[in-house]
């Protein structure tokens, strides 16, 4: 049976101030309120709130065959409590139905899995432990900022204990192979590998109202027609897009939402079901490994990182951001953090693409690249002072030596964790009368301290265009 795995991205653009040259080191906010309190404001009211109370009539209707996953940066949540609580109050009230699955991505919705393994994996359990919070859901799957993904993403995701993650299902990737199998990361096989169609899920997000596509009206009958007339072997088709595609992207008035309501009813009639991607993961098996060599994204043709890392000034801004990833991390200073996740954000880097393709020539406050790359430097300009203010650089050997002990005391303490849970494990058998494979011990000694080498984990290495 022809499944549908039906995905929604929910981030919003941290807008930055005009921000001069001679205002470093004496002013160190860095954000326009005015315009990201109008930006999420609009966008909640055009999109989000009613996109999000369709799906709930639509759960409503269809109870559990209809079904639908969500990821939320750490940006937008704090956005949406700041300015517009009643998309999170929305999205608990589509959560109690049961129908959803949320889905872990970067806090920043940055490039932090590129260029800082542990910042990432530091991001990545921030942002669970708030959905969690919010939602009272841990996720389970995995989905990059901007889909990224590549072999070592997909390694450090599957060692992080994901089971799954979603990717773009890339022609220069797949070659004749089809996005609509579930595959694996080739480096760790345990890590499942969901692909989006990127013709279907634009089709919706991209081309439902222009009425130059040959396909205009798009119908929902035609669409589910589509489905299922694809393979009988083709089993997973994976429709992923932005939320705010439904009232932002594509407007209101094109009635994209009428279309969304009457989707589950057609394809029910042609014997297509929905699941999340966690139901897809645990039920169908992966096809083979898939390679990426090179990280994939979801954005223009080249599907790659050219939208925010194709030219010299977003190289250059990138890098010296990531520079002072290690010791941000360290600090753990919640102000530094909360700027660095902002200054991660990626519309900072696409505002100073130079393609002519990237964005659709939106740059937010700025009149050029050049004016975004001039605007973003004067406010790193400041942080890394600020950076450095409170945490002096060092010479390498001196702070490699500090990471390694952070790190081995890391692993010492996730040692301890698992030695104490299989022995808890073991005694709570032998109270039930059973039998335990090894004696406990009287005395829990200490776990084994994991050896110590002479240098740090090193940050991953710049990646050539």
């Amino acid at each position: 049976m022809k499944t549908i795995c039906l995905y929604f991205e929910i981030h919003q653009n941290i807008h930055l101030k005009r921000y001069r040259f001679f205002d470093i080191g004496k002013d160190h906010y860095y954000y326009d309120d005015y315009e990201n309190e109008r930006a999420i404001t609009e966008t909640a009211e055009k999109s989000y709130i009613p996109t999000l109370k369709t799906l709930i009539e639509m759960a409503k209707s269809y109870g559990k065959y209809f079904k639908c996953a969500i990821s939320l940066s750490g940006c937008a949540i704090e956005q949406l409590e700041n300015h517009a609580p009643q998309v999170l109050d929305l999205l608990q009230e589509l959560n109690d139905y049961g129908v959803l699955e949320f889905l872990a991505e970067p806090y920043s919705h940055g490039f932090s899995s590129l260029k800082d393994p542990e910042y990432f994996r530091d991001e990545v359990k921030r942002l669970c432990a708030k959905v969690k919070s919010l939602f009272g859901k841990e996720p389970k799957v995995f989905r990059n900022s901007c889909l990224i993904y590549d072999d070592e993403i997909g390694e450090m995701v599957a060692d992080m204990g994901f089971k799954g993650m979603l990717a773009e299902g890339a022609k220069h990737i797949l070659g004749w192979k089809s996005p609509h199998y579930v595959y694996n990361c080739c480096r760790n096989p345990k890590l499942k590998l969901l692909l989006r169609d990127s013709s279907l899920s634009e089709d919706i997000s991209f081309r439902f109202n222009d009425s130059s596509w040959q396909h205009y009206p798009l119908f929902a009958e035609t669409y589910a027609d589509w489905i299922a007339a694809l393979p009988e072997d083709e089993q997973v088709i994976n429709l992923y897009m932005e939320l705010c595609a439904f009232g932002i992207f594509q407007p209101l008035s094109s009635n994209i939402l009428d279309f969304l309501r009457a989707l589950p009813e057609q394809c029910r009639k042609r014997g297509i079901e929905f699941a999340t991607p966690s139901e897809i993961i645990s039920k169908v098996k992966s096809a083979g490994d898939l390679v990426v060599e090179y990280p994939t994204s979801w954005v223009d043709e080249e599907r790659d990182l050219s939208p925010w890392l194709g030219n010299t000034m977003q190289q250059e801004a990138c890098n010296k951001l990531y520079s002072i990833a290690p010791r941000v991390h360290i600090s753990r200073n919640r102000r530094l953090m909360q700027d660095f996740d902002y200054l991660q954000a990626s519309n900072n880097l696409r505002f100073m693409s130079t393609k002519a393709n990237s964005y659709g020539g939106y740059r937010g406050i700025y009149d050029s690249p050049y004016d975004a790359f001039t605007n973003y430097m004067n406010i790193l300009g400041d942080f890394i002072t600020r950076v450095e203010n409170l945490y002096p650089s060092v010479d390498n050997e001196e702070l490699d030596s500090l990471l390694t002990t952070i790190k081995n005391q890391e692993d010492e303490l996730a040692l301890r964790d698992k030695e104490i849970r299989r022995l808890r494990k073991m005694l709570a058998k032998i109270s039930t009368g059973g039998t335990a494979e090894t004696p406990v011990p009287e005395v829990i000694e200490q776990a084994p301290v994991a050896e110590k080498t002479k240098t740090a984990t090193k940050p991953r290495a710049k990646r050539k265009k």
